[in-house]
């Protein structure tokens, strides 16, 4: 098929070259109902499937000659970056001229918040100029929540995505992660449940990293089992509670009588919690101190690979513009693992996803050095041997090359997907933008 710019109209219906409906875009996207994309944790199966069943469809208009479609024509997005992006607001501003809409990019520097102007102002100025959607990155969280919370006290149907708040979230990057595996594994038809039972090992600085949080909620929602790996001070022992799902409130069951949502799971793969102290380390007393408390009893909770991950529920299911339908799902099972040794996490591992050292959000002094880090938690060609033969290595980026993966490594083909990445970031964007339209009727 190929996608003019001047399509058709057949009954009411939108049509391209070969008599294709627009309406092929995409899977089930008639029951998209999600005005805001804010956070991934209470999104369903189902939507994670439409995301990347829409991905394959814009992945394929951008394979062509002609990669624009007029699925947004007409449309404003507006994207408000109060926070340094390359990857980021490049792709969001590509995905939105792909699908024809109009673009105004927004400079803190050189803007009316200079004057003393509030962020509340500055979205409902661009709402007045005929902003349909919004994109949001802020170096603080919470700041897409509070701009989509007045578009809706506003009762306008403006869309916000949250593109980075702080240390919350940032769901298009996990996505386009999540759609970058997936694909891998069945290039047609990218499914959740395609990473049922892999191994994903996170490896650095997840303390700072909302590219780690959101990954989480997406990886565990799959079925695969999550291994964080990292120091003592860049993964704190009360990191666990993340997935249980206390950080949002989300409301946990009961075990069963027989214990069942607590059983050991002691054939998992690793070691389990790695409390014990870091062997033949230089960390120094803050390292020290963080890992003999959590070697105390309250700290022997059931949690990581010695025991089953609880059933996590999660809120959402009220009819509401911004929340999927209320279609009840089961609850979702999430494998979330915690190690302060690198090699327990790595072990068997199918796909390995390294952090930035994130310096700029660092208050005080959580590493020794770089090149200690890199010594110890560094993902390199050697480490990789713990790994399953076909690992594959992933990093959202930006990259500190020799530091959190070894130069040689990252621009291997063989074993990089970080340029996949980024190309992925394009087509995923683009379904979410199209998404957000189906939401206010396209």
């Amino acid at each position: 098929m190929l996608l003019d710019e001047n399509p058709l109209t057949v009954n009411n219906q939108v049509v391209y070259a070969e008599g294709v409906p627009f309406s092929s875009f995409g899977m089930a996207t008639s029951t998209w109902t999600r005005r805001h994309i804010l956070s991934l944790a209470d999104f369903t199966p189902s939507e994670y499937n439409t995301v990347l069943q829409t991905a394959v469809s814009f992945q394929e208009v951008l394979s062509r000659r002609t990669k624009k479609v007029p699925t947004l024509q007409g449309l404003v997005v507006t994207n408000l970056f109060f926070e340094s992006s390359t990857r980021t607001r490049s792709s969001f501003e590509l995905a939105a001229k792909r699908l024809s809409a109009d673009i105004l990019n927004f400079a803190p520097g050189t803007s009316s918040l200079t004057k003393g102007e509030t962020i509340l102002d500055t979205a409902k100025t661009y709402l007045a100029m005929g902003t349909d959607m919004m994109v949001i990155r802020h170096k603080e969280a919470g700041v897409p929540q509070a701009i989509a919370a007045e578009m809706d006290r506003l009762d306008v149907k403006v869309g916000v995505l949250n593109a980075g708040d702080g240390q919350h979230e940032h769901p298009s990057q996990a996505l386009l992660d999540l759609f970058t595996i997936c694909t891998l594994l069945d290039p047609e038809r990218p499914q959740l449940s395609l990473l049922e039972g892999k191994k994903i090992a996170i490896v650095g600085d997840v303390l700072h990293s909302r590219v780690a949080r959101s990954n989480i909620w997406s990886l565990t929602a799959s079925g695969a089992e999550v291994h964080l790996a990292g120091p003592p001070t860049l993964l704190p022992k009360w990191f666990r509670e993340f997935a249980k799902g206390k950080e949002l409130g989300v409301r946990l069951p009961r075990a069963s009588a027989d214990g069942s949502q607590e059983s050991e799971d002691r054939e998992g793969r690793g070691d389990g919690e790695d409390w014990g102290e870091i062997q033949n380390s230089k960390f120094g007393s803050v390292f020290g101190e963080l890992t003999r408390a959590a070697d105390s009893p309250e700290a022997k909770i059931p949690f990581g690979s010695t025991q089953a991950s609880q059933s996590v529920s999660r809120r959402g299911e009220q009819n509401s513009p911004t929340s999927q339908s209320s279609i009840p799902y089961p609850p979702l099972v999430r494998k979330l693992f915690l190690h302060w040794h690198l090699e327990p996490a790595l072990k068997d591992a199918d796909y390995v996803m390294t952090l930035r050292l994130q310096k700029e959000r660092m208050t005080s002094h959580l590493l020794p050095s770089l090149r200690e880090y890199h010594q110890l938690f560094g993902i390199t060609r050697d480490r990789l041997n713990l790994c399953q033969p076909n690992v594959k290595v992933l990093h959202p980026g930006p990259v500190n090359r020799g530091v959190e993966i070894s130069s040689d490594l990252m621009d291997d083909p063989q074993f990089s997907l970080i340029s996949q990445q980024v190309t992925s970031g394009v087509a995923v964007r683009m379904a979410l933008l199209y998404l957000m339209g189906v939401s206010r009727g396209l």
